[in-house]
């Protein structure tokens, strides 16, 4: 026998199963649709338990502010077109679906590069190595020249950049989010940081103009944030640069007057971030709004909401 004293549970109070109340039920377990060769099959077969649950939910909001002509604003890191997402985002666009796109200075080089040549992302441990690392000459001189010629025209840095690529020999217009944007009126503004880009270190930078058409950029973004009210932002891969473009510009817009705090903010990112969740998530949404975090691959979860959206949009007949 022990030295030491056991409490008696022989006094403890107990209730019956159906007096306690429970977090999940049969109705939101998954249904096995494996014979059904349908994406709408398999998107209402999911759970309605957690991340699932917030996919689904977050589907038909957007599905709904869609057809209600809302807002949709997508801003975006430089990885969503490293991992293939960029066609899915230009389709969109041409559908008339989002309505601002927003990315920082390494978008604007992915998706330039691409647009040229097809090819993006070095291997940057192997070219650091070298001292090589952001030296590929067309890229540094024709993104700075961008920039010199939109400061001198009054243009914003997407626009500038999409301009230029109007006057170059572009192998993969279709795939360029630039062009795409320029294309179908989409503003598509770029924020820079000094520093941050492998295009500031080439000789034909000027960081005058780089100021001044990101700043213009950032100006075109708070005219369509003061728009947002009952509207969609996702925010996709972007940890620093962009929670916090986005926290700026909305002041601006509320400061001006704007009623801008009823709408759905969704960050879609492999890890949970601080800057993402408190800037875009929580703290713009406290007084109406909504904020959703969904952790998983870009080039899984983007292709597969986005699916989802458009079977809710043909459920109601808005597709």
């Amino acid at each position: 026998m022990s030295r030491y004293k056991e409490i008696d549970l022989t006094g403890v109070k107990r209730i019956s199963f159906e007096e306690r109340a429970t977090k999940v039920d049969a109705s939101m377990f998954g249904k096995v649709r494996l014979e059904e060769d349908s994406f709408t099959a398999f998107f209402d077969g999911l759970p309605d338990i957690l991340a699932a649950k917030d996919l689904k939910n977050l589907a038909r909001q957007t599905a709904q502010a869609i057809q209600q002509k809302k807002p949709v604003m997508v801003m975006m890191g430089a990885h969503l077109i490293k991992t293939g997402v960029s066609p899915l985002l230009i389709e969109l666009m041409k559908r008339g679906v989002i309505s601002t796109l927003v990315t920082n200075g390494a978008g604007l080089i992915h998706d330039f590069e691409v647009a040229l040549f097809g090819r993006t992302s070095e291997d940057v441990a192997a070219n650091l190595e070298t001292g090589q690392f952001g030296y590929v000459e067309e890229t540094g001189v024709w993104l700075n020249e961008a920039m010199k010629e939109g400061a001198a025209n009054g243009w914003g840095m997407g626009e500038a950049a999409a301009r230029k690529l109007e006057t170059l020999p572009v192998k993969f217009p279709h795939l360029s989010l630039l062009l795409s944007a320029w294309k179908y009126g989409v503003p598509f503004t770029i924020h820079s940081a000094i520093g941050t880009e492998t295009i500031h270190q080439h000789p034909e930078t000027d960081g005058a103009a780089i100021g001044e058409t990101t700043y213009r950029d950032f100006k075109i973004l708070c005219e369509q944030i003061s728009r947002l009210e009952g509207g969609m932002v996702f925010l996709y891969g972007s940890a620093v640069i962009l929670p916090e473009v986005f926290l700026k510009a909305l002041t601006v817009a509320r400061n001006l007057g704007h009623p801008v705090r009823h709408f759905t903010a969704v960050n879609f990112d492999m890890i949970r971030h601080y800057r993402p969740q408190e800037n875009v998530v929580s703290r713009p949404t406290r007084s109406g709004g909504q904020g959703f975090t969904v952790v998983g691959h870009h080039e899984l979860l983007i292709p597969l909401f986005w699916q989802g959206v458009f079977a809710e949009l043909r459920r109601g007949g808005g597709a």
